[in-house]
């Protein structure tokens, strides 16, 4: 049986779980908590030397990354979520190759509105430097300084919403042909930017579609009326937490659409 190493709230740990409800495939659950540090013990970066989620493991293969994660499960299932046509299957493997920065985007606009309110009520500044001397990756831990030392006027915001815009616009272009990414059927394109989009709008920044691409507004639905949703990701936010996050999106929005021009 596949052993899925994963958090409750991480993005990418709810794209790993969603692969596994939309195909029904069993798995054995390790959930992480990432505030107690679990995913820095030796014997977790024994399989995952970065120190993030998800992590699967599958008769001694270890796969890391969760594009990669979705991809294997989905054709350990059969395939059934990857397109057979030539130009579907392009469109999908390319989408999976973006969410590599696309993560990195939501990632900071996460770090800058919620991340930092949070850590910043929790912890004194000594703390803080402690915890981000603690990430592996020194380009990593730079970045969040920056993120939680300047908030929404971090250089990686623009970068952040730099991504999100061409994500959202070439979304909107897509779902031009039908109600999914690639036209009438469900594929590992749309499971693969679900936790995104929702992450952004937990943030309180539907502000960033709303309007101007209302076919977003309208796919991000179709995801979440999918029984896979509350099963991933809805069924893993704990009480409250979507307040927070709305609540400290909301109040740096203003300062995020004066960025925007």
């Amino acid at each position: 049986m596949m052993k899925l190493y994963h958090a409750a709230t991480s993005v990418c740990s709810q794209k790993a779980r969603l692969v596994f409800a939309e195909t029904g495939t069993a798995c054995e659950s390790v959930l992480l908590d990432l505030t107690k540090g679990e995913h820095m013990t030796p014997q977790y970066r024994a399989l995952n030397p970065d120190a993030v989620v998800p992590t699967l493991v599958h008769d001694g293969l270890v796969v890391r990354e969760s594009s990669l994660v979705v991809e294997y499960v989905d054709r350990v299932a059969g395939g059934g979520l990857m397109p057979r046509e030539p130009l579907a299957e392009v469109a999908t493997r390319l989408w999976l190759v973006r969410t590599l920065a696309i993560h990195e985007a939501v990632n900071s606009m996460t770090f800058a509105t919620l991340i930092r309110e949070q850590e910043r009520a929790r912890r004194t500044p000594a703390e803080i430097e402690a915890w981000l001397a603690s990430t592996p990756n020194p380009q990593t831990a730079a970045k969040r300084r920056d993120l939680m030392e300047n908030g929404v006027e971090s250089v990686f915001v623009d970068g952040a919403l730099h991504v999100l815009l061409g994500m959202l616009r070439d979304m909107a272009a897509a779902l031009d042909a039908g109600i999914w990414l690639n036209g009438s059927a469900y594929s590992l394109s749309d499971l693969a930017l679900t936790a995104y989009v929702d992450r952004l709008d937990r943030l309180g920044m539907a502000h960033l579609w709303t309007g101007r691409y209302p076919a977003v507004a309208a796919w991000l639905s179709h995801c979440r009326s999918r029984p896979s949703y509350a099963t991933a990701i809805e069924s893993h936010i704990p009480a409250g937490a979507a307040d927070a996050g709305r609540l400290a999106g909301e109040r740096a929005w203003p300062a995020i659409a004066a960025r925007l021009g």
